[in-house]
């Protein structure tokens, strides 16, 4: 039986403003403490040696939202790190960034770019935040500059394939997720890792993200596992078919 761990999850941390309106808090409040609830599931994630976490933290979407909630958000990340830079240091951990960083205030874009820089040498698990991140403006971002690079005579275009197309998405150098979790309660990828995500393992939960848990995403890797060992015997059983 396969029981692999997924090599990279990916979470869209959904819920946290309903999850502070449904305590009588600001939509705000809840941002705050879906960030406590992430550095849990980083350290889960640890525990669990999965190599790879990429966290959606802002949409290009999420512009939309009031202005006092987008502002908070945007100030959270220079919190954050401002907090938890030394001790990603300390815990040799990769800080990735994956999004359109040139329409960020630049507080935020210096705070998000400072934890790439700074943890760049690091060796263990990668921790990609997706910030001001839509699947469609990477692939879209992704096309322009292979354009770009055929019309100055940098690249062949019968050279393109889908390995090489990777490279010039915002997550170049990082292999898809297996496992996408959502939670919150939507079914929808939300613009979310739409080229990564073509293969992977989706796992929905009502839950709420500031109260998901190591416990609640150590049953989304049993489901995955679940999947997999299921995906596996059914080739295997498949094979035997047409072989006779």
């Amino acid at each position: 039986m396969n029981y692999s761990i997924p090599k990279h999850v990916a979470i869209m941390m959904d819920g946290n403003g309903r999850w502070g309106k449904k305590r009588g808090l600001t939509r705000s409040e809840g941002h705050y403490a879906g960030a406590k609830t992430m550095q849990k599931i980083i350290d889960a994630c640890i525990d669990f040696d999965v190599k790879i976490l990429t966290l959606y933290a802002f949409s290009s979407e999420n512009w939309s939202r009031p202005e006092d909630e987008v502002n908070y958000l945007m100030h959270l990340p220079v919190k954050f790190f401002n907090q938890k830079l030394p001790e990603f240091m300390r815990r040799n951990i990769n800080i990735r960034i994956s999004g359109n960083l040139a329409a960020l205030p630049d507080p935020t874009r210096e705070a998000l770019m400072k934890a790439e820089k700074k943890t760049g040498n690091n060796t263990g698990i990668i921790v990609n935040f997706a910030f001001n991140y839509g699947g469609r403006d990477d692939i879209l971002q992704g096309i322009r500059r292979v354009i770009h690079e055929v019309q100055n005579n940098d690249m062949n275009l019968d050279m393109m394939d889908e390995d090489l197309f990777q490279q010039y998405l915002y997550t170049k150098d990082l292999p898809d997720p297996e496992l996408v979790i959502r939670t919150g309660g939507e079914k929808r990828v939300s613009n979310f890792l739409l080229w990564q995500s073509s293969m992977s393992e989706l796992y929905f939960t009502d839950v709420f993200f500031p109260d998901f848990n190591k416990e609640l995403l150590y049953e989304a890797i049993k489901e995955y596992q679940r999947r997999t060992t299921l995906h596996l015997t059914e080739n295997q059983k498949w094979e035997s078919t047409i072989r006779g």
